[in-house]
């Protein structure tokens, strides 16, 4: 985009079209907090102006427990509902989101600070899920026949049951698709959720809930609760059946220790360092604008977005230059209308841990391409998209997780080199590799050490490819959303055996002895009839 700020760094783009007065009316407010269980009261504001956005109950553990109990009645009922009953349900939602979206997108917006585009591509995500899990859950839950024991003699069929309630802890960053979208799968399952979101993004997580019900949730299935993470945490922890986390790794550590203690599963979605590779033969037009989507949508504030830049030694002075370039082309802004490439950080937090890491890697040697600094004048979070090219260890950014609009370059001579060094990392959630040579890239994909490779974009195919599952490795997590490891995470395994005529032991007469014998032969004949 044109219209940069005098000296070649991004510029603000237009004003709001609307205020969060607008938009976060007392009467929505009321409406949307109804249910909140809590005698507390917690403050959200928006990042884009620093200002208190909403004034929100706030829940004890001892709501925490009367929610879970709320929502232990009411998921009896709804797990006895057909399956397809219930991902009609999810289908109907999925219609009024996308006819509805502008009044999320604009609650999205105030309590992230992120552009209109990268809050609607949250829509996105969840329509795409719901979707998927209205038509799919049906035949990922349906009765399965497996070969038994004793083939004809042995009857065995998989059941799927419901978990009972399901704890979510879901993020700020996307408060949409990790709160509603990781939820819908449990829902079409038959489970009940209790959902902590983070209480600077309650107000969407609370807006999804009231379209659920609308279309066709019972009301206490869905149980949301606002609180301190510390407090509220733990004794979600504590009630649920199964829970589902997406944040930092080490809090996913911490609630995988409580689920551990009391023997229930858990799902996490946690830290990344994704690299993009950028190869010799590749396009370095589409290359440089799909880093300039992988860095910076959300504000870099994705865990899927790209941090380390590998480019190959030949092309690298042509790609920076087209990468830097359309960095510094970037409109800055978060309007409640389209029309700017970035919004701002999150919060005061967020921008320290950004400051800090360019800095230090500008004290230590590291040069700035683009960007490098914050933008007070547009909103008190904003920062500039960054390129730093020359970055290397000791350098924070190296190797911690920045969450953020900063993206480190480092040259390769050859792809096993990029590999090495793509995979030298605790992490393994996410990975890019841009080449004209589709064997290639497909070749280099095979060893990343990654829950996802996207081949010539940045995150978004794989993501969005919701039919196959999404996660990490390593420091980045435990479990997989989407496909159908995404909703069987959410139920209990059980296996019927009937056996038929003769029992799993000796009869007809036959003594110990002739038995053994004759399941001897038996298993012999069955390896020869190639039976599994």
């Amino acid at each position: 985009m044109t219209d940069n700020a005098p000296d070649g760094n991004p510029a603000a783009a237009p004003g709001r079209s609307r205020s969060a007065a607008d938009v976060v009316t007392p009467e929505l407010l009321a409406r949307l907090t109804r249910a909140v269980p809590g005698s507390g009261e917690t403050r959200s504001h928006a990042p884009a102006t620093g200002e208190v956005l909403a004034t929100l109950p706030e829940s004890r553990p001892e709501d925490v427990a009367a929610a879970f109990d709320r929502a232990r009645e009411a998921q009896r009922e709804w797990a006895a509902r057909p399956v397809r009953r219930r991902a009609a349900v999810l289908l109907k939602f999925h219609d009024l989101l996308l006819t509805r979206q502008d009044e999320v997108i604009d609650l999205i917006q105030l309590e992230t600070g992120k552009a209109r585009l990268h809050a609607h591509e949250e829509v996105q995500a969840v329509t795409m899920a719901a979707r998927h899990y209205g038509r799919r859950a049906p035949a990922y839950l349906k009765p399965k026949r497996h070969t038994g024991a004793v083939p004809v003699l042995t009857r065995v069929r998989e059941l799927r049951h419901p978990r009972g309630v399901v704890g979510q802890i879901a993020p700020w960053n996307y408060p949409l698709e990790l709160s509603v979208g990781d939820a819908l799968p449990a829902f079409a399952a038959g489970n009940g959720v209790v959902m902590k979101p983070d209480t600077e993004t309650a107000l969407t997580a609370l807006w999804a809930r009231d379209l659920m019900i609308e279309a066709g949730l019972p009301e206490d299935v869905w149980q949301i609760v606002i609180g301190e993470g510390p407090v509220v945490g733990p004794a979600l922890v504590q009630h649920a059946d199964y829970v589902s986390f997406t944040g930092s790794t080490r809090t996913g550590r911490e609630v995988a220790q409580g689920a551990a203690a009391r023997l229930i599963g858990v799902s996490l979605e946690l830290g990344g360092k994704n690299a993009m590779i950028v190869c010799a033969d590749a396009d370095l037009d589409k290359a440089a604008e799909g880093a300039t989507r992988a860095a910076f949508a959300s504000a870099g504030q994705l865990c899927i977005s790209v941090e380390r830049l590998f480019v190959h030694e030949s092309v690298a002075d042509a790609f920076l230059e087209r990468f830097a370039a359309r960095t510094k082309a970037m409109k800055l802004g978060a309007a409640l209308s389209y029309g700017a490439d970035m919004g701002s950080l999150a919060g005061e937090r967020q921008l320290k841990a950004v400051t800090r890491h360019v800095e230090d890697a500008v004290d230590k040697g590291a040069k700035v391409l683009a960007g490098g600094r914050a933008r007070p004048d547009i909103g008190p979070y904003f920062y500039e998209p960054t390129i730093l090219d020359g970055v290397g260890k000791p350098m924070a950014v190296c190797e911690e997780e920045t969450f953020g609009p900063v993206v480190s370059v480092y040259r390769f001579g050859d792809e096993d080199e990029a590999i090495r060094r793509a995979n030298a990392t605790p992490y393994g959630l996410n990975a890019s590799v841009w080449t004209k040579n589709a064997r290639r890239g497909r070749a280099l994909a095979a060893r990343l050490r990654t829950g996802t490779v996207n081949i010539n974009e940045g995150f978004a195919s794989a993501y969005g490819s919701v039919q196959s599952p999404m996660g990490g490795m390593g420091d980045s997590g435990l479990g997989r959303r989407h496909g159908s490891e995404g909703i069987l995470k959410y139920t209990e395994a059980q296996t019927v055996a009937h056996q038929r005529l003769v029992p799993m032991a000796p009869s007809m007469g036959m003594s110990d002895e002739k038995h053994a014998a004759f399941m001897t032969r038996s298993l012999r004949m069955m390896k020869a009839l190639r039976l599994r």
